[in-house]
């Protein structure tokens, strides 16, 4: 993934078709910047130079769809995310997410060494440029409760559903955020 400023003039645009509606993809050379949902706002202008490819991004396509068929659960594309020094480490941590789990704003922050910055994380979740392939929708409040996403709630809630199954089978699951491997505890030894 790099992180220099690429020029966002002469972007290539795809739209590919998904269980969450249509998705727009756009970048440079075959390099992915951005990912959009049908209907989503935009947070940056739309590329002057409008080109737009259905054959562009053929490897993106392909691994969305076969995430979206079960198949896939961890994206290897050419992305370029332009963002700060704090973005980038958030999103680092977003994508080490494993498919099927989730992480609290709050697990995030002490993942990347800034404890307290729940509420930064948030916003950089927010600004996330590649929603799906840098797994935001994984991101959840400390609750468990399904916080805001670029792509609406209930996009957010299918996209666990298929990743675990629990968002719309059973309403009693826990929604708690999963705890990393490495600070779960081990269990209690057995009474003798």
């Amino acid at each position: 993934m790099t992180t220099r400023k690429l020029p966002d003039r002469g972007l290539t645009y795809r739209t590919v078709d998904s269980p969450v509606g249509s998705l727009t993809l756009a970048g440079v050379g075959g390099t992915l910047m951005r990912l959009e949902f049908d209907g989503q706002r935009r947070r940056e202008p739309e590329s002057p130079v409008r080109r737009v490819d259905e054959g562009a991004f053929p490897e993106a396509a392909a691994q969305l769809a076969a995430y979206f068929e079960g198949s896939l659960s961890h994206f290897r594309v050419d992305l370029h995310v332009a963002g700060t020094d704090f973005q980038q480490r958030v999103w680092a941590a977003v994508r080490s997410i494993p498919y099927g789990q989730t992480r609290s704003y709050a697990q995030i922050a002490e993942q990347i060494g800034s404890p307290g910055a729940s509420r930064a994380v948030g916003s950089a979740v927010g600004r996330n440029p590649v929603p799906i392939i840098v797994p935001c929708h994984r991101v959840i409040g400390s609750s468990g409760v399904l916080t805001g996403y670029v792509g609406g709630v209930d996009r957010k809630k299918t996209l666990l559903a298929g990743e675990r199954g629990w968002a719309s089978r059973d309403p009693g699951v826990s929604r708690r955020p999963s705890s990393p491997p490495e600070s779960r505890r081990p269990a209690a030894p057995a009474p003798h």
